[in-house]
C-alpha cells in the first residue's frame, strides 16, 4: 500500500453521474488506494445510484467515503 496522502479528491464522478462520469465506484477506490488517499467524495449528478457501492468499496479498503 502506498503512503497516506494528505490530499483527498472532493470533485470525482462515477459513471453513474449522467453525461458526466465513466469510472466505475470500485475503479474510483482502486485509484485511491494506489495514491494512498484516505478518503475520497463522490459528487455525481442527478443520481445517488453509485452511494452505496462507493461505501461498500471503501469499507473494504479502509477509505473513508464521502457522499
Amino acid at each position: 500500500m502506498a503512503k497516506k496522502e494528505e490530499f483527498v479528491n472532493l470533485h470525482v464522478h462515477t459513471h453513474y453521474s449522467v453525461l458526466d462520469g465513466h469510472s466505475k465506484p470500485d475503479e474510483v477506490v482502486e485509484r485511491v488506494v494506489d495514491l494512498g488517499q484516505p478518503a475520497v467524495a463522490v459528487t455525481d449528478h442527478g443520481s445517488l445510484g453509485g452511494a452505496f457501492k462507493l461505501y461498500e468499496e471503501c469499507e473494504k479498503h479502509g477509505v473513508k467515503p464521502i457522499i
